[in-house]
């Protein structure tokens, strides 16, 4: 390795940990001056910008952000606090799945800010520590991203493997099965093998004590929906059936209207419905939060994909026969870059997007060739490793929001109660998936 490449990768990593630390669109701009760092610095050629992805983003944003306004989010988020609140003693394997789900239906981890403050009262309410029931729903929020139809990862993760025969419903049906069972497996060794039990918790009783922790608040009986909450909801579910069918139903290769295409347009048509039929305003969508957090998705991917494709692409001959050698003998090694390369990108879109392409070409995938595509599929919830540094947004809101402090960061900074139920989820997703892929392609 002479000194130009670790010059490169010294600037790789350095604008990586400067995005860790301004945190937010901070890792976008980052990712940028990284970019041209290694353009104007070192000579290297500027990677391709993820313009499929960041667009999927932006009209997903655009209809949630629709239907948040219309009062849609809050009648789902209701739903889901009524699941929550009948059934308090089931709290650790219920939480994960509202958030899960919600997932999967938005396209975004970030309903789950909604649902953590129900997930807490709940909890207390039954001396169950909220820790335990929050890590697993984060951790649900993130990994259900690899298992969403209109997710950007999942979306970009089936442009790359449609072509080597892995059709659409294919990958979302072993995402699905293996992340959800993953998640629950997770959630009942949690439940068994840590203690739940929140007044033997030192740091709650301190805080009890001190009359910081508040008690657990009932339903909120005031609620009151918005005129076209329901009818929000029933429009962005259409959609999304719609969205479904016609990818499912379609080729990459074959018709004039590509799957991509028809998710911007889905999601640009399901805005425009709710707009119209629910009679919003738009100038108030700009304010809704889901838009804000759209925006700020957008930019991370923009520098922090674009970073690592620049990077990626002036080094392919030297990763293919590194990731050929390893992968082919080692196929689980293939997981554990994912694992640690969405540590460091911070989103499953951008680690989809810089990597999966190089990995095709050093498994040496051709459409004649697919033996080792499974290997990809198997290993495509390890992107959801953003939970290790601790300072995702949800994982930073569900420490914040558990008044009892038993949902704390400790030190070391890696030991917080995401890490093991986000390992564990990951690692079982990913065996599973090394059984169910081969068997489903």
């Amino acid at each position: 390795m002479d000194i130009y490449v670790i010059m490169q990768v010294i600037i790789l990593f350095g604008a990586i940990f400067l995005g860790v630390r301004l945190g937010g669109m901070g890792i976008g701009y980052a990712g940028g001056l990284g970019v041209v760092l290694l353009s104007l610095g070192m000579g290297m050629f500027p990677g391709q910008i993820p313009w499929d992805v960041i667009l999927i983003i932006m009209s997903a944003i655009a209809a949630i952000c629709a239907l948040q306004l219309a009062g849609g989010l809050d009648y789902l988020v209701r739903i889901a606090e009524n699941i929550l609140r009948k059934n308090p003693k089931h709290i650790n394997y219920l939480a994960p799945t509202v958030t899960y789900f919600l997932t999967i239906l938005a396209g975004t981890g970030h309903t789950a800010f909604s649902m953590i403050p129900v997930i807490v009262e709940v909890a207390k309410s039954e001396n169950i520590k909220p820790s335990v029931p929050l890590s697993i729903a984060v951790v649900a929020s993130q990994i259900g991203i690899t298992a969403s139809p209109v997710s950007a990862a999942v979306v970009a993760m089936s442009g790359f493997l449609e072509p080597f025969g892995v059709s659409y419903p294919t990958l979302l049906g072993i995402c699905i099965s293996t992340t959800f069972i993953a998640v629950m497996i997770t959630a009942f060794i949690m439940s068994t093998f840590t203690n739940n039990d929140l007044s033997s918790d030192p740091v709650y009783q301190e805080r009890l004590a001190a009359g910081y922790v508040a008690p657990p608040r009932e339903k909120n009986v005031d609620f009151h929906l918005k005129p076209g909450a329901k009818k929000s909801v029933l429009i962005f579910l259409i959609g999304i059936i719609c969205i479904v069918f016609y990818a499912t139903a379609i080729s990459k290769n074959i018709g004039i209207f590509g799957r991509n295409d028809a998710i911007v347009g889905f999601m640009m048509i399901i805005a425009a419905a709710i707009t119209f039929f629910c009679k919003l305003d738009t100038a108030q969508l700009v304010n809704t939060s889901t838009f804000k957090s759209g925006l700020s998705a957008c930019v991370c991917v923009l520098g922090v994909a674009w970073l690592g494709d620049t990077f990626v692409k002036g080094h392919i001959p030297e990763i293919k026969a590194m990731a050929s050698s390893m992968v082919t003998a080692y196929p689980f090694l293939l997981a554990v870059a994912f694992f640690f390369a969405s540590t460091l990108l911070y989103s499953q879109a951008a680690t989809t997007q810089a990597l999966v392409p190089a990995v095709i070409l050093a498994l040496g995938i051709t459409p004649e060739n697919t033996g080792s595509v499974y290997i990809i599929i198997a290993s495509f919830a390890a992107v959801s490793a953003l939970f290790v540094l601790p300072t995702y947004p949800t994982l930073l809101g569900a420490v914040q929001m558990d008044d009892t402090g038993s949902t704390r960061i400790g030190h070391l900074v890696f030991n917080h109660p995401f890490f093991i139920p986000g390992v564990l989820a990951i690692a079982i997703s990913v065996a599973l998936g090394f059984v169910v892929a081969p068997l489903m392609l």
